[in-house]
C-alpha cells in the first residue's frame, strides 16, 4: 500500500524532469542564416567633441619651484672623501607635488644626504629619504640632470 502512494508523487517529479529537458534543448544555437561574406559597415558612428589636453595641462617648469641657483649647487657638488656606495637603481619620476632634489630609495633607513650619478657622468647632490618599491627622483632632480621626464635611468647611489 505504501508503494501506490509514491507511484503519484514519482510521477510528478519526473514530469518535471522532462521540463528542464526541453528547454535545454530550446537554448541550442539554430543554424545561422545571412550572408557568407562579411559586410562593409553602412552606419558612421557620430563625431564625439574632444578638448585640448594642453588646456588643462600645466608644464613640468611651473611646477618645479627649484630655484636655479639651488640646481647649480647641487650639480657641483663633488665626491667627498668619506662617501659610500649604497648601490645602482633604476629611477622613475616621483610625485611633482614634493619639490626639493631629493632621491627615494629603500636602500636608506633615514633621511641623510647623499650624491647620485648618471651612467652619462653627470653628478647631482641629493636628500635620500627612505622608501619601499621603486626608487623615486624628484622632478627638480630630473630636470637638472637634463633627464627627460618619461625615461628610468640607472643611477648609482653614494651616501655621505
Amino acid at each position: 500500500m505504501r508503494y501506490l502512494a509514491l507511484f503519484p508523487v514519482l510521477a510528478i517529479v519526473l514530469s518535471g524532469c522532462a521540463l528542464f529537458r526541453q528547454e535545454a534543448a530550446d537554448a541550442r544555437p539554430g543554424p545561422v542564416t545571412g550572408p557568407s561574406e562579411a559586410q562593409p559597415a553602412t552606419e558612421i558612428a557620430p563625431a564625439v567633441a574632444t578638448t585640448v589636453l594642453g588646456a588643462r595641462a600645466v608644464s613640468a617648469a611651473a611646477l618645479d619651484r627649484t630655484t636655479p641657483e639651488e640646481k647649480a649647487a647641487a650639480l657641483s657638488a663633488r665626491a667627498t672623501g668619506g662617501e659610500r656606495q649604497l648601490g645602482r637603481v633604476v629611477v622613475a619620476l616621483g610625485p611633482p607635488a614634493e619639490q626639493g632634489l631629493w632621491l627615494s630609495t629603500a636602500l636608506v633607513k633615514e633621511v641623510t644626504q647623499g650624491r647620485i650619478t648618471t651612467a652619462d657622468g653627470k653628478s647631482i647632490a641629493v636628500e635620500l629619504r627612505p622608501g619601499t618599491g621603486a626608487a623615486l627622483l624628484s622632478l627638480a632632480a630630473y630636470q637638472a640632470l637634463g633627464l627627460p621626464l618619461t625615461s628610468l635611468p640607472e643611477v648609482t647611489i653614494f651616501a655621505l
